[in-house]
C-alpha cells in the first residue's frame, strides 16, 4: 500500500537507526494469557484514542484444504455472518453498524481472520458476538446455495476474467510445486460448483474452535477486563481434538521451470519465483538476510531494480518484488515485471536474471543495507500508528506459529545482517533449479479463446 512521506517518520526512522533498542523501548504494552480450553489471548494496549479492535484469527486456510475440496475455508468465513441460533441470519454486521463499528474479514492459505472496530467501550458486545458464531453458527441449505454462487462469481470476476489474476494463479502452482501453497484461497471453479452444505459443516466443527484459534484485543483497553470478558463468553466453549497438520514444505531444488501463457488483454507481464525457507525452515540467520536481500534488489526507488532495470535500461515499465520470512512452512521471492513499450518479455527475463546474478559477484555495499533497514523501520513506525496494524501483526504471527514477540526482536535482528550473509544467500538460494517463471503474454481482446498454456524446459 503507498505511504505518505513526511519529515516525522524518516526523522523516527534516523533515530532508530542509531539506537536498535528504541522500538522496544516504544514499544505499546503487550500480554497474553490461554483460557482452559486452548484459546490463546494476547492483548495490546494503546491507549492514545478510544477505540479498539477485536480480531479472532483461526488457523486453517487454503493450504489445509484436500483435493476436491478447496475453497471450504474461503465459504465458510461467508457463511460466518449469515446467523446463529441467538443473532438471527443478516443482524451481525446490522449490529455492529448499530453500535458504531464496523466488521469484516479475510481468508489466506494459512487462516481465517474475523474483525471488529468499536468506541473502547464496546468490548463485550464485540467478545460476545464472536464467542458466540464460534460455536452456534446455523447453516440453512437455501443461504448455502446462494452463497456459494457468490463465491462463483467473485471466482469469475477476479480471477478468470482478470488476465493478471489468472497469470498469477497459474504461476503459484508452478512455483508451488509440491507445497499446499499452490492451492487457491477462493478454490477451483469445479470444486465450488460440487460444494455442499455438509462438507462446510464438518470444516466448521473441525476447526472452529478454542484451541485453534487466537483472540487479538488492540487498543484502549485493560487486559483485566479483557480476561474477564474471554472467560465469560468464550470461557464455556469446549475444546475438540485436532487433526495433525504438517508445515507445507517445497522440494529442496525443484528444477527450473517455464510456463508461457497466452490470455485476451493488452498487458504483457513476467512472474519470476525462487524457493526459498522461511524463518521457520532456514537455517539461523538465513530468513534474515534473505529478507534484507529482497530489499537490495528492490525496495524503495534506489532499489537495483528500480534504479537499473526500469530507469537506466528502460528495459521494464514496472517491477515488485517480496518475500515472506514469517510463512507457516517454506517461502518465495517473488517478482512481477512488466515489460517497457517495445521490449520484449525475453528482453526483461535476459536482464532481470543478469541482476540477479549480479548479487553474488558484485560487492553488496553497507550503504545499500542502511537504506533497506531505514525503509523498514520507516513503515514500520506508520504500522505502529494503526491500532489495527498492530493487531493484524500480532494475529499473523500467532496463526503461522511464530510469537507476537517477533514485531519488537525483528529490527533487530535485521539490523546484525552484513553484505557477505546476503551475497551468500544469493549464492545459495538464487539458482535456475528453484526458479520458476511465467511470461504471459497478451493476445488481441476479443479474438477468440486464448491460445493453450505449454510448459517447456527453461533456458539457462
Amino acid at each position: 500500500m503507498p505511504r505518505s512521506l513526511s519529515l516525522r517518520p524518516l526523522l523516527l526512522a534516523c533515530a532508530l537507526l542509531a539506537s536498535p533498542c528504541a522500538l522496544a523501548a516504544e514499544a505499546a504494552l503487550t500480554s497474553e494469557f490461554t483460557l482452559d480450553n486452548g484459546l490463546k489471548v494476547v492483548v495490546r494496549e494503546d491507549h492514545r484514542a478510544p477505540a479498539l479492535v477485536v480480531q479472532v484469527w483461526y488457523r486453517i486456510g487454503s493450504a489445509y484444504e484436500p483435493s476436491g475440496l478447496t475453497g471450504m475455508s474461503h465459504a465458510l468465513e461467508h457463511m460466518m455472518f449469515k446467523g446463529t441460533q441467538k443473532v438471527p441470519s443478516g443482524e451481525f454486521s446490522r449490529i455492529v453498524a448499530l453500535y458504531g463499528g464496523e466488521d469484516n474479514a479475510f481468508t489466506t492459505d494459512d487462516y481465517t481472520a474475523y474483525y471488529q472496530v468499536y468506541t473502547a467501550d464496546k468490548l463485550p458486545l464485540a467478545l460476545e458476538l464472536e464467542a458466540d458464531r464460534m460455536t452456534g453458527l446455523v447453516l440453512k441449505p437455501d443461504e448455502v446455495a446462494q452463497e456459494i454462487r457468490v463465491v462463483m462469481e467473485e471466482r469469475r470476476l477476479r480471477t478468470d476474467d482478470n488476465p493478471q489474476s489468472l497469470a498469477l494463479e497459474r504461476f503459484l502452482t508452478l512455483a508451488w510445486l509440491t507445497s499446499p501453497s499452490r492451492t487457491p484461497t477462493i478454490g477451483w471453479m469445479a470444486d465450488l460448483e460440487n460444494m455442499k452444505l455438509e462438507d462446510l459443516r464438518r470444516w466448521y466443527e473441525t476447526w472452529y474452535t478454542p484451541n485453534n484459534a487466537t483472540l487479538v484485543v488492540a487498543g484502549d483497553v485493560d487486559p483485566q477486563a479483557v480476561r474477564q470478558y474471554a472467560e465469560r463468553f468464550f470461557g464455556t466453549i469446549p475444546a475438540r481434538p485436532l487433526p495433525v497438520v504438517r508445515p507445507p514444505r517445497e522440494l529442496p531444488e525443484p528444477g527450473e521451470r517455464l510456463l508461457k501463457l497466452s490470455l485476451p488483454g493488452k498487458v504483457p507481464a513476467l512472474y519470476v519465483g525462487y524457493n526459498l525457507p522461511s524463518l521457520k525452515t532456514g537455517q539461523p540467520g538465513e530468513a534474515e538476510a534473505l529478507r534484507m536481500l529482497a530489499g537490495v534488489l528492490d525496495e524503495g526507488i534506489s532499489a537495483r531494480l528500480e534504479t537499473r532495470l526500469v530507469r537506466e535500461q528502460q528495459v521494464a515499465a514496472a517491477i515488485a518484488s517480496g518475500y515472506d520470512a514469517f510463512t507457516r512452512g517454506d517461502s518465495m521471492l517473488m517478482v512481477r515485471a512488466v515489460p517497457a513499450p517495445g521490449r520484449t518479455l525475453e528482453e526483461l527475463q535476459t536482464a532481470l536474471f543478469a541482476e540477479i546474478e549480479k548479487l553474488k559477484t558484485e560487492t553488496i555495499e553497507e550503504d545499500e543495507l542502511k537504506r533497506v533497514y531505514a525503509g523498514y523501520v520507516s513503515a514500520d513506525v506508520f504500522e505502529r500508528d494503526s491500532v489495527r496494524e498492530q493487531a493484524s501483526t500480532i494475529g499473523q504471527l500467532e496463526s503461522v506459529g511464530y510469537s507476537w514477540r517477533l514485531i519488537d526482536e525483528w529490527p533487530a535482528m535485521l539490523r546484525k545482517v552484513t553484505p557477505a550473509q546476503v551475497q551468500a544467500m544469493a549464492v545459495k538460494y538464487l539458482v535456475p533449479s528453484r526458479r520458476a517463471v511465467l511470461q504471459l503474454q497478451p493476445t488481441t481482446l476479443g479474438s477468440g479463446a486464448p491460445a493453450p498454456a505449454t510448459a517447456e524446459g527453461a533456458r539457462p
